[in-house]
């Protein structure tokens, strides 16, 4: 009698996951598995793990009720071997399986890791493409074949034609293709912000926050308040209230960043679509008809659904792309260590002390604050790409590998040369204070440019650019910065580098 084994990830939390599909309740087994590699290959924020600890338990239960035949590890089993393989191997032990079943992997590592199995075991691997993605790598590998960029827009437009996403026949609807344009207002005095979705705490997820608590005391982050869902239920639920609260005004203030206000108009879904329990199109449909239906304008419509089957596609695409040598890439030569500030927000910058902060509660910040922020200063203070990745693969809990590292190295901090990114998304103080309210509370003002009181973003930025000329002057979208650069006499040339000196002799002392 043939059977499978069949092994579920922690981010492979779907029902129609390619690994569950055809498979036979009667004879084959389910394999999932809390392993010590997985939880500290980085030291992952304590809310992660619990999050995912908890979804992966609810979400065994829930098969098991559906009578398949489920093999779980706790973490703190006595017999846990602690890696996946580890485990398959002494599931092996126990039954005769005629082959393994995996849905593609989300991390690199583990796919070579898998990749060596069907030689250590003696069976047949049978490694399935993840269609809960709707670019599989190869159909990206022959969209970026022979260009010589690879701009997500033009990948954004294939994708909303592909499956018809907001389009009025060949057309896109409203007839232009992106309304980010519309989509940078600054926070407003009395804006109102929903309260976000908090999901009850059961014994289930009691119990990994007892456990995460208990086995990693050391690692970043709080575990209280604790919000997530952790069942599909739970997260459609989160869905709806987005669409139904948030969706109206997210493509307004989508950039805004306000004091006390950590998760504004943002949908805080990336946690459930990353870890499988939400489906990406299905949130870009619910998004869609909410547009149809008249109960959200196009331009937050527009702007949501290019986040997920634009920008995440398009992402993932370039991490399969370019691995592994894409971990590598430091093209900026960048080499300081990651300051102290990013662990524990000890700094006098308030926008950079909110978002470590909020960041260290909730295991979340939104795009901007990743970016504009604590992106934006790692980018300009030259902080070495590895430690800047692992910081992002630590601390939030929609972080894998394969959203990280483009996002990291391409976006943030241009280390791949601009394959990803056209230019350096550097910025000064100007664009912080006016996409939020953290500098009305800072210790630095921003409307000075050089002293002890200057905002440290406006010296830092044109440093930036004078270490950096050599090679970023070329570029023709940062031709206005350096028109400008050229135009500042020696004195304050001298000023830039004597406040960045100056600065960084503090950060290395704190």
């Amino acid at each position: 009698m043939s059977s499978s084994l069949r092994l579920i990830l922690g981010d492979q939390l779907s029902q129609d996951v390619s690994s569950l599909q055809d498979c036979d309740k009667d004879k084959d087994y389910i394999l999932m598995c809390e392993v010590w590699d997985e939880a500290t290959y980085v030291k992952h924020h304590k809310k992660k793990i619990a999050f995912l600890f908890s979804a992966m338990r609810h979400f065994a239960d829930d098969l098991e009720n559906k009578g398949y035949n489920v093999h779980y590890t706790k973490l703190d089993d006595k017999h846990n071997t602690g890696s996946f393989q580890g485990e398959v191997a002494r599931l092996l032990e126990k039954h005769a399986f005629d082959k393994i079943v995996v849905t593609f992997p989300g991390e690199y590592r583990v796919l070579q890791d898998m990749q060596t199995w069907e030689a250590k075991f003696c069976l047949p691997v049978e490694i399935r493409e993840d269609d809960r993605f709707l670019c599989a790598p190869e159909r990206f590998t022959e969209w970026a074949e022979g260009r010589k960029t690879l701009r997500m827009e033009f990948f954004y437009r294939e994708m909303r034609r592909k499956y018809d996403v907001l389009m009025n026949g060949a057309e896109p609807e409203g007839g232009q293709w992106n309304y980010d344009f519309e989509n940078r207002k600054p926070p407003e005095d009395g804006l109102h912000v929903p309260s976000p979705y908090t999901a009850q705490i059961d014994d289930i997820t009691k119990e990994c926050i007892d456990l995460v608590a208990d086995r990693f005391p050391d690692h970043f982050g709080d575990l209280y308040p604790f919000y997530f869902a952790v069942t599909r239920d739970q997260a459609l639920y989160a869905l709806d209230k987005f669409i139904d609260e948030r969706l109206v005004t997210f493509g307004d203030y989508q950039d805004a960043m306000m004091q006390g206000e950590p998760w504004m108009f943002h949908s805080h879904l990336s946690f459930y679509i990353n870890c499988g329990l939400l489906d990406p199109l299905e949130v870009v449909r619910k998004a869609e008809a909410a547009y149809r239906d008249g109960n959200a304008p196009l331009n937050a419509v527009e702007g949501f659904v290019r986040q997920i089957i634009g920008w995440r596609e398009y992402v993932r695409g370039i991490y399969w792309l370019k691995m592994p040598e894409y971990v590598d890439e430091n093209f900026l030569k960048a080499e300081r260590d990651l300051p102290w500030l990013y662990w524990s927000g000890d700094t006098q910058m308030n926008c950079l002390r909110q978002c470590v902060l909020e960041t260290k509660e909730n295991a979340y910040a939104h795009h901007i604050q990743r970016l504009m922020v604590l992106g934006n200063f790692a980018l300009l203070a030259g902080i070495d790409p590895k430690q800047v990745n692992e910081w992002y693969l630590i601390v939030y809990a929609d972080a894998y590998e394969w959203v990280e590292l483009p996002n990291v190295s391409g976006m943030i901090l241009y280390a791949d040369g601009g394959y990803l990114a056209s230019k350096p998304y550097a910025a000064g103080g100007a664009y912080i204070n006016r996409m939020s309210n953290y500098c009305k509370n800072c210790s630095y003002k921003v409307s000075k440019k050089n002293g002890p009181e200057a905002c440290p973003f406006n010296y830092l930025y044109w440093d930036f650019f004078i270490r950096h000329e050599d090679i970023l002057k070329r570029n023709p979208r940062l031709g206005h910065s350096y028109r400008t650069l050229s135009k500042m006499n020696d004195e304050k040339i001298q000023a830039i580098k004597d406040d960045t000196k100056r600065f960084f002799k503090e950060l290395e002392r704190a």
